[in-house]
């Protein structure tokens, strides 16, 4: 993607080698107002979760592209290092940006595991940390300095179970990674359901590194459940796909119901027929119908050809909104603490949908749709056909 000339985005592949005394003093630097504000992008740029880190890469840069790389007369310096989607590597880049590079703010975070292992640095150095993906409930709670961009696992989970419970679903069985936000799908999924007359018979969960779902659908096919309800993390979709119609459950007449993860849209095309129909839940789709969308969708796919915004892009596009809004709130001070007060209660309009940030949370508040997988000109794509207006992570709920 081209970007900004005014803009100097430095790439490191792979985690560093430099390794920093756990016992520094994270101070943050004392910038002057002609230094350029610099912010550091810590995503997984490689391994398994490389399409989240793509994605919000790439809705990064098309912000400052078309937002300009000035803020308050701060020049806006974005610097991406790769974690791999390790949570070691995280902590050690988040101490080398802070220490060394002086960054002003931390964002990214592929992973619940990413978040979690940057937040001692965040709290230590007093610098702002934009979640743009990780949604673990919990994570706002590691440091006051963290601010959700993103979505917490709950939002979709509660919207869906709700629906499921009111669309002929009875019984169901659940299906998620073994991770923060599969727990917490699992939890707020079976809560709603449960409160709306529905059964959980089941509860599986799937190790996140190298999942092999063969066995856990085999104790689907047993139970027999009117649906399947499933979380996977962004990218993994496929595999579960896979496999899901390898064991024949697509034909088994077990309703697939999902979190928009697993028909993400980065990936969806490559699914095939077999998931025409699938009903979703999540806080975007590329086929979203508002005008701003279509321009983004357009702008994205323009800036980098043969990819398609998934809500991570989103996540990354609205966080460099929420950076910029800040800084001008701020005029151009990036003291920590004032550029977090400066994001809370923020609201506008997203490519997504109306967002804010709950001011007495730093979480997102956001519009939630039910989707079902529909070919449109020889393409598949989530197609929304319910909204839920300004939902709140149910853990936090006022």
């Amino acid at each position: 993607m081209g970007t900004n000339d005014s803009t100097r985005f430095m790439r490191t592949v792979g985690p560093t080698a430099l390794v920093l005394a756990g016992a520094l003093a994270l101070l943050p630097g004392t910038a002057r107002a002609e230094d350029p504000v610099k912010i550091g992008l810590i995503l997984p740029m490689t391994g398994p979760f490389q399409s989240t880190g793509r994605q919000i890469d790439a809705a990064v840069r098309l912000y400052v592209a078309q937002h300009g790389a000035q803020v308050a007369g701060r020049q806006i310096e974005v610097i991406l290092k790769d974690d791999a989607g390790v949570a070691d590597a995280t902590k050690r880049l988040a101490q080398e940006l802070v220490v060394k590079d002086k960054v002003s703010i931390i964002a990214g975070f592929g992973l619940t595991p990413l978040a979690m292992a940057a937040a001692p640095i965040a709290t230590q150095a007093k610098v702002p940390e934009i979640v743009m993906a990780a949604a673990t409930s919990s994570i706002t709670a590691a440091s006051p300095y963290v601010v959700r961009s993103s979505q917490t696992i709950g939002q979709p989970s509660v919207v869906l179970a709700g629906w499921a419970a009111e669309n002929g679903i009875k019984k169901a069985v659940t299906l998620v990674t073994d991770y923060g936000p599969g727990i917490d799908a699992e939890k707020w999924f079976g809560t709603r359901f449960a409160e709306k007359g529905g059964t959980v018979v089941e509860s599986l969960r799937v190790p996140l590194q190298n999942p092999d779902f063969a066995p856990f659908l085999q104790r689907v096919q047993d139970d027999k459940p009117d649906a399947l309800f499933v979380f996977v993390p962004s990218g993994v979709g496929s595999v579960f796909v896979k496999q899901f119609i390898e064991r024949g459950l697509d034909k088994s007449g077990i309703k697939l119901t999902a979190l928009g993860d697993v028909t993400d849209d980065d990936i969806l095309n490559g699914m095939g027929d077999a998931v025409l129909g699938v009903v979703t839940a999540g806080p975007y789709s590329t086929a979203h119908p508002s005008e701003l969308n279509k321009r983004f969708v357009a702008a994205f796919e323009q800036a980098n050809p043969g990819m398609r915004p998934n809500f991570m892009a989103t996540f990354g596009y609205d966080g460099m909104a929420l950076v910029y809004q800040a800084l001008e709130k701020t005029k151009g001070s990036t003291d920590g603490t004032a550029l977090v007060e400066a994001m809370k209660g923020a609201a506008f309009e997203s490519p997504r949908g109306p967002i804010s940030i709950d001011p007495a949370t730093r979480d997102i508040v956001q519009d939630i749709y039910i989707r079902r997988v529909e070919k449109q000109a020889g393409e598949l794509y989530n197609v929304e056909f319910a909204t839920f207006p300004a939902v709140h992570d149910p853990a936090k709920t006022p």
